[in-house]
C-alpha cells in the first residue's frame, strides 16, 4: 500500500526531486497512446541503476505495483499505470555509457532516444538497424520491452537481434546481468532474449549492450503503384521468393494513400492506384543497381500501373515521412484508432488482404491497412467512434474475426507492438494453456510478488 511513509522512503532513496505525487504529474503520466487513463500513486525518475534497485526493494517490501515507462509511445497499453501504483519513468537514465566503434558495440541506458543511437553510430560509418516509426522520440527501453522493429526488419531483423547483453533489476530488487559483449556466446540460459519483449513483466532493464553494423554505402528507392491490394501482395510474394532481399518493402492501401494526401506525397499517383509499394535496396554502390534490376523484374505483373525508379533523396524522404506519419494521419477518419499489428505468412498475404477487403464491406467503419508487408506484418486499423456503443460492439466482433483468420493462416497476433492490456484477452487464442502456465511460472521466478507491470500481457486466470 502506498502510504506517506513509503513516499518518504522513496524520496530518501532516490532524492526528493525524483519522487512526485502531485496531481499535475500524476495526470501527465496516466496515459500512453491508448485512449485509456489510469492514475498512478506516484511517479519516480530514477537516475541510475542503484536508484532502480532501491525503488524495487521498497516496492517489493510494500507489495506495490511498478510500471516502467519510456516515452509512453506504445499503443497497446503496455505502459499504462496501475491505480495508486508506481510509475518508474526512465527518461532521466539517458546516457550513452560507452561507444566502442572498433568492436561495433554501444552500451546505453533505457532512456536513450532510439534515433540518437543511430546518429552517433553514423559518425563512425556504422548504423543501428532497428527503426520503429516512433524512433525520433521513443526510448530504447520501450523498444527492448516490446521487441520493436520497423521497415528495415525485412533484411536486418528486430531489436532482439541487436542486443548482446542486459543489466536489469528483478521484482525483488536483485541485480542480474545477461549475455556478453561478443557476437557469439552460449554460457547459461539466454535471459537476454527472454527479457526482450517481456513488456516489463520480468525485470526492469537499466542498461543494454547493442551491436552495430557497417553502414551501407548507398540506398536506392522504388515506388510502385498497383490497381489492387491483391496485385501488390502477389508482387510481394514474388519478391520474397527470389534471392535479392530488399532492405524495406512497405505497403499502403487506398485509405492509407488518402490519409497522406494532405502531405502532398500522393499527388502524382496515377489514376486507379489502390495500393502503393515502397521498396528499397542498399549496399555497395556497384551492387545496388543489380539489386534494383532484380527487384523490378520480380515486381512486374498484372495490376502494375507505374514504377518510379531513382526517386530523389528529397522525394524518398517525403514518402518515408508520410509513411511513418500514417499512424497519426489515419485519425482523420475517426477519433479512435484500434491498431492491430498482425502477421501472416507472406504466401498468404494476398488472401489476407482479400479478407480485409471483405471486412471493410461488412462493417460500418473504415479499416485502414499498411505496414511491413515483406514480413507479412500489416497494421490493420479500425477507425471508430468510442462514444458509439453499437460501433464499438461491432469492432469487437470484427477483432474476433480478424484474429481468428490470422491464426488460421498460420500467423501471429502481434509482430512488434506487443500485447499490453489491449490484446491480453486474446492471447489464449494463440498460446495453449500449458504454455501459458509455464510462462506464468517463469514470471513467478523473476517477480515473486507479481508487482512488475501487473494486468499486462497475460489473460486473466
Amino acid at each position: 500500500m502506498l502510504t506517506r511513509d513509503v513516499i518518504r522512503a522513496l524520496a530518501k532513496a532516490l532524492g526528493p526531486e525524483r519522487v512526485f505525487d502531485d496531481p499535475a504529474t500524476l495526470a501527465l503520466y496516466s496515459t500512453d497512446e491508448t485512449p485509456r487513463k489510469v492514475t498512478p500513486g506516484a511517479v519516480l525518475f530514477p537516475a541510475n541503476h542503484e536508484h532502480v534497485v532501491a525503488l524495487m526493494q521498497i516496492a517489493f517490501a510494500n507489495k506495490l505495483p511498478v510500471v516502467a515507462r519510456g516515452a509512453g509511445s506504445g499503443n497497446v497499453g503496455g505502459a499504462l499505470p496501475v491505480a495508486n501504483g508506481l510509475v518508474a519513468s526512465f527518461e532521466c537514465m539517458n546516457r550513452i555509457v560507452e561507444f566502442d566503434p572498433g568492436n561495433r558495440i554501444m552500451v546505453v541506458e533505457p532512456g536513450v532516444v532510439t534515433e540518437d543511437i543511430g546518429q552517433l553510430a553514423r559518425t563512425h560509418g556504422l548504423f543501428y538497424p532497428p527503426d520503429p516509426g516512433s524512433g525520433a522520440y521513443s526510448r530504447i527501453g520501450g523498444n527492448l520491452a516490446m521487441n520493436a522493429a520497423g521497415p528495415h526488419a525485412i533484411k536486418y531483423g528486430v531489436t532482439r537481434d541487436y542486443v548482446l547483453g542486459l543489466k536489469a533489476v528483478t521484482g525483488e530488487g536483485k541485480t542480474i546481468s545477461t549475455g556478453c559483449r561478443t557476437s557469439k556466446g552460449v554460457t547459461g540460459y539466454d535471459f537476454t532474449r527472454l527479457l526482450i519483449g517481456s513488456e516489463g513483466t520480468l525485470a526492469l532493464i537499466t542498461q543494454a549492450t547493442v551491436k552495430l553494423l557497417p553502414a551501407p554505402e548507398t540506398v536506392a528507392t522504388l515506388r510502385l503503384c498497383y490497381a489492387s491490394n491483391r496485385a501488390a501482395c502477389e508482387a510481394i510474394d514474388r519478391v520474397m521468393n527470389q534471392p535479392i532481399i530488399p532492405c524495406a518493402l512497405e505497403l499502403m492501401d487506398r485509405r492509407s494513400i488518402e490519409a497522406i494526401r494532405p502531405t502532398g506525397a500522393a499527388d502524382d499517383l496515377p489514376f486507379g492506384t489502390e495500393a502503393l509499394l515502397m521498396v528499397e535496396a542498399d549496399g555497395p554502390v556497384r551492387d545496388v543497381p543489380h539489386q534494383i534490376a532484380a527487384l523490378k523484374e520480380a515486381l512486374k505483373g498484372d495490376g502494375l500501373l507505374e514504377v518510379r525508379e531513382g526517386v530523389t533523396r528529397e522525394e524518398a524522404q517525403a514518402l518515408w515521412a508520410a509513411r511513418k506519419s500514417l499512424s497519426h494521419a489515419v485519425k482523420q477518419y475517426a477519433p479512435l484508432k484500434i491498431n492491430e499489428d498482425v502477421v501472416v505468412p507472406v504466401s498468404r498475404l494476398a488472401d489476407f488482404v482479400d479478407f480485409l477487403d471483405s471486412l471493410g464491406h461488412r462493417y460500418p467503419f473504415p479499416i485502414v491497412s499498411f505496414g511491413h508487408a515483406g514480413n507479412g506484418n500489416l497494421h490493420v486499423n479500425l477507425m471508430v467512434h468510442p462514444d458509439n456503443t453499437e460501433e464499438m460492439a461491432q469492432a469487437r466482433n470484427c477483432l474476433n474475426e480478424l484474429f481468428t483468420t490470422v491464426l488460421s493462416f498460420g500467423g501471429t497476433l502481434s509482430g512488434e507492438h506487443g500485447i499490453g492490456t489491449e490484446k491480453r484477452a486474446y492471447l489464449g487464442m494463440e498460446i495453449n494453456a500449458d504454455t501459458l502456465s509455464l510462462m506464468r511460472a517463469v514470471k513467478q521466478q523473476f517477480d515473486p510478488a507479481g508487482i512488475l507491470n501487473p494486468g499486462k500481457l497475460f489473460p486473466d486466470s
